[in-house]
């Protein structure tokens, strides 16, 4: 949470926003305002956690509403449209978890998949959407990335402390700080423009289909939120792929990347340097460059299909919140100027914002990959 003050600054709202992994993206979301999303993710569990919040999106009132089906937990007396997220929490916090309430949303959920919205989900699926509210409804608000101790689940924050915490100035920033921060997720989610898809960051389909179908509707990247992908993707040698893919995407001097960093081996840390931020004790920064597809001030030529552009990165600035403990990090800014690609030769669709976008089922189906 800690970039999204600056990310307001610099980015416009009303664009398209891309992501990967599951609740952090309605976050930035809630905060920067885009007119579609896309979440992309290899794995197709993210798919069905998407589509598990979607329906919970779309069938809670309000915050404490979404809560209580989130968790299964009855809702508690007082909470209101000015209750703060750490009071929603709080409330929730002395509540059992209800069996019967957990099996009649599970039901709520799987009508508003398949009987209202009519997605062609396999058996498999519905499975792993009811695997994965399971873990909502046992664990509670206590859940964690890792809720069994496993890959660093010792370290990692509570789904609570993610939904109550602050940026730097502490103000809160999650998506359930507010009616308002909510209520713009909802109203996306509703009217499915909020649009996982399974695939590959550096596959021939998922992000290129993005791409697009954004020039098509005359649409640009505000933000693409890669998590810490980028590592993967060096270290299995996809980097240039995944290079290919983002230069194809409709995005201008103020179309920004948010990643996650890792402290360098061996890192001092200065007592003033240390925050607390969603994933612990945190240091912020400068950096002289980051891990991307170009060198500063260095030309680059890169390959675009059967066309090739030449883009110029300049100016790189790149704001890096990294952990001093745990094996996962607060997100960090890189912000990239003056890019210059060469428009691509398909005819864009006349209206200037995305609508009408493929449903959820479609996407995920024809972009794989």
């Amino acid at each position: 949470m800690y970039v999204i003050p600056e990310l307001l600054r610099v980015v416009k709202a009303g664009r398209a926003y891309l992501g990967v992994g599951p609740e952090q993206n309605f976050t930035y979301i809630a905060a920067l305002k885009p007119t579609i999303a896309f979440i992309v993710d290899i794995r197709r569990g993210n798919l069905n956690l998407h589509l598990l919040y979607k329906a919970l999106f779309e069938v809670s009132a309000d915050r404490a509403d979404f809560v209580s089906r989130l968790f299964a937990k009855p809702r508690p007396a007082g909470l209101d449209a000015k209750s703060t997220a750490a009071d929603i929490f709080d409330a929730y916090a002395g509540v059992a978890a209800s069996e019967r309430l957990y099996v009649e949303t599970l039901a709520t959920v799987r009508h508003q998949l398949v009987t209202k919205h009519g997605f062609a989900l396999a058996d498999e699926d519905l499975r792993a959407i009811e695997f994965v509210y399971r873990a909502f409804f046992m664990f509670g608000p206590d859940v964690r990335y890792s809720p069994v101790g496993v890959a660093g689940g010792t370290v990692q924050p509570t789904y609570a402390q993610l939904m109550i915490a602050t940026d730097e100035r502490g103000q809160a920033r999650g998506f359930l700080s507010s009616e308002e921060a909510f209520t713009f997720v909802k109203a996306l989610e509703t009217r499915n423009l909020i649009v996982p898809v399974v695939g590959d960051f550096a596959g021939p389909k998922a992000v290129r289909s993005v791409g697009v179908y954004l020039k098509q509707k005359r649409a640009m990247v505000s933000v693409f939120y890669v998590s810490n992908v980028e590592e993967h993707l060096q270290r299995d040698g996809m980097w240039q792929d995944f290079c290919d893919n983002v230069s194809a995407l409709p995005i201008d001097d103020s179309s920004s990347f948010v990643r996650s960093t890792r402290p360098p081996p061996a890192s001092p840390l200065r007592r003033h340097d240390v925050g607390m931020g969603t994933d612990g004790p945190n240091q912020q920064l400068p950096v002289a460059s980051t891990a991307d597809c170009h060198h500063t001030n260095s030309p680059r030529r890169v390959k675009v299909g059967s066309k090739s552009s030449t883009a110029l990165l300049a100016s790189v600035r790149a704001y890096s919140a990294t952990v001093f403990a745990g094996p996962v990090s607060v997100p960090s800014l890189g912000i990239f100027r003056r890019i210059r690609l060469i428009p691509a030769s398909s005819r864009l669709a006349k209206s200037s914002t995305p609508s009408a976008p493929p449903t959820h089922s479609e996407t995920a189906r024809a972009s794989t990959g």
